[in-house]
């Protein structure tokens, strides 16, 4: 009987220790987050352009000769109207003289012209003279006029080409290799190419954009003061330390590449920057108004494009769809979808659910891999302050000592019924 009176009181106890260990609902997951205001961001582009003399002039011979010495240093900054090369000059000094003893003919020849001319004028009016007669020596006077003019303009041209003889650079700016050496004949038939002059101080950098980008930012609402200005980057990552402006957009498409043509103006005053070299610049084009910076892991995609997890003023995850412009600097620029003080989740995102509750919480940057733990040589669930899985359980081991001494006292009972 005492058995059977014991069993009510075993499954009580049963049933106490079932309630106790009966799973709770897990709390709400807490999640990182950041919120968002509205700001505003310059609008920057990355392009790849190449760099080109501002000026560039090419050095040919004008007139024909001999090249009879080189004077400039090849690969060195010329000014404008430096010597450069020297053709032999004594075939051109002749024909300059030849000329001017054309002129002296045709001066002398027009003095005798105007004084048949002066007496035909003063015998026409007693009739001396026929009309004809006088009607040539006018004409004679204003031929050798007109001769005296030609030999003027032909001295003009003699000393002109004299004066070639003398190459000098036409602008300034940092001279070439030479493309002939001394005792070569140029100038025969065409002509002929010396050397060539660049102007590198500015720099011009070409590039190109294609035409539907350069059709939707012009659609932006861009505050813009003042040029364009171009950053370019050195091949070290270095920024260049002299910005540019842009001076030059295209108004047509190549059909080739669907791009437009642009241009900008680089100083480079201490000659650093050579033409033709491919370049990395940041162009900025303006100033966005009202868009928002979201770190670039709280941006997710699927199908229906991206979007971001917010908790809202009810606690509970909800989901909204964004429109991302560009990604500058680790975060997104986010021109629509969001409003002022969403509250952006950044990290947890494996625990949110939509339309589930969660607290938010502000997001930490990210720990450095081997933190303080790992430094310190601890390991979560193993190292100091740990439960040992091997360890005695005084709560257990108390339990275990009452259901042993109640079984042992049944068991006496028991012996004593059958004694």
């Amino acid at each position: 009987m005492r058995r059977i009176a014991l069993i009510p009181i075993l499954l009580a106890a049963l049933a106490a220790c079932g309630g106790e260990d009966a799973p709770q609902a897990p709390p709400p997951p807490e999640l990182g987050v950041v919120a968002v205001q509205p700001t505003d961001a310059p609008l920057r582009l990355d392009l790849v352009g190449r760099l080109a003399p501002y000026r560039s002039a090419d050095v040919r011979a004008r007139v024909p000769g001999v090249v009879q010495r080189r004077v400039y240093q090849e690969g060195s900054d010329v000014a404008e109207g430096q010597v450069l090369f020297e053709i032999d000059p004594a075939p051109l000094r002749a024909a300059a003289g030849e000329a001017r003893a054309a002129l002296a003919q045709a001066t002398a020849n027009q003095a005798n012209a105007r004084a048949a001319a002066a007496r035909a004028r003063s015998l026409a009016p007693q009739k001396y003279i026929s009309q004809s007669d006088l009607d040539n020596a006018l004409a004679a006077e204003r031929s050798a006029n007109a001769a005296v003019q030609a030999a003027q303009s032909a001295v003009e041209s003699a000393n002109i080409n004299l004066g070639y003889a003398t190459v000098r650079a036409p602008i300034a700016g940092r001279a070439g290799k030479q493309q002939v050496t001394e005792g070569a004949l140029v100038g025969q038939g065409t002509a002929t190419l010396l050397t060539t002059v660049d102007q590198i101080d500015p720099l011009y950098v070409n590039f190109s954009m294609a035409a539907g980008d350069l059709d939707r930012i012009r659609g932006m609402q861009l505050d813009r003061d003042g040029p364009v200005e171009v950053q370019v980057l050195l091949p070290d990552g270095s920024v260049y330390a002299h910005p540019g402006e842009m001076d030059f957009s295209g108004d047509i498409v190549d059909p080739d590449t669907g791009a437009v043509s642009l241009r900008a103006t680089l100083p480079n005053p201490d000659r650093r920057l050579l033409p033709g070299t491919y370049v990395t610049l940041v162009a900025t084009l303006g100033v966005q108004h009202g868009v928002f910076q979201v770190p670039q892991a709280a941006v997710q995609r699927d199908a229906n494009g991206p979007y971001v997890l917010v908790v809202g003023a009810d606690g509970n995850v909800a989901r909204k769809d964004v429109t991302t412009a560009r990604a500058e600097a680790g975060q997104w620029i986010v021109t629509d979808g969001l409003a002022a003080g969403d509250q952006v989740v950044v990290s947890g995102l494996q625990r949110a659910r939509v339309g589930e509750p969660a607290t938010a919480a502000p997001a930490q940057p990210a720990a450095a891999p081997g933190g303080q733990d790992a430094a310190a040589g601890v390991t979560p669930g193993v190292g100091e302050g740990a439960a040992d899985p091997d360890a005695a359980d005084p709560a257990t081991d108390a339990a275990d000592a009452a259901d042993a001494a109640e079984a042992a006292s049944a068991g006496d009972a028991a012996s004593g019924r059958q004694d």
